[in-house]
């Protein structure tokens, strides 16, 4: 089974999570798959490039104030934005970064992985 994950972040998240200022990342809705490890940044529009990966060090499921609570310090944004990302929502997740790398060169999804258009939310690879 593939244990990699292609995530589409906005750009300045992506290159937060790459300066190591980011170390968690956000989602409404998490991937399914068991063993996933790693995940490959795509940052979305106007990069639209891949630009590094990071491995997963634990992926956190929580009330919305539970998790911003554990998490706050190295959110990479603030409360107000987390709060609309997560307005309505009973349940948040976090997906913790262990290790990121930059590529040298950013790399194009369709001659790199195989993928011809940028996943909405994310895909496996």
């Amino acid at each position: 089974m593939n244990n990699r994950l292609l995530l589409s972040i906005k750009p300045k998240f992506a290159n937060a999570i790459l300066d190591g200022t980011k170390r968690f990342e956000f989602r409404r809705a998490l991937f399914r798959r068991k063993g996933v490890e790693r995940v490959i940044i795509y940052a979305s529009s106007p990069e639209q490039r891949v630009l590094g990966e990071f491995m997963i060090d634990d992926v956190l499921s929580l009330a919305p104030d539970s998790l911003w609570r554990r998490t706050h310090a190295h959110a990479g944004i603030d409360r107000e934005y987390f709060d609309r990302y997560f307005a309505g929502r009973q349940k948040a997740y976090a997906i913790k970064i262990k290790s990121a790398i930059r590529y040298r060169q950013p790399l194009e999804l369709k001659k790199h992985f195989g993928v011809a258009r940028p996943p909405q939310s994310f895909c496996y690879v």
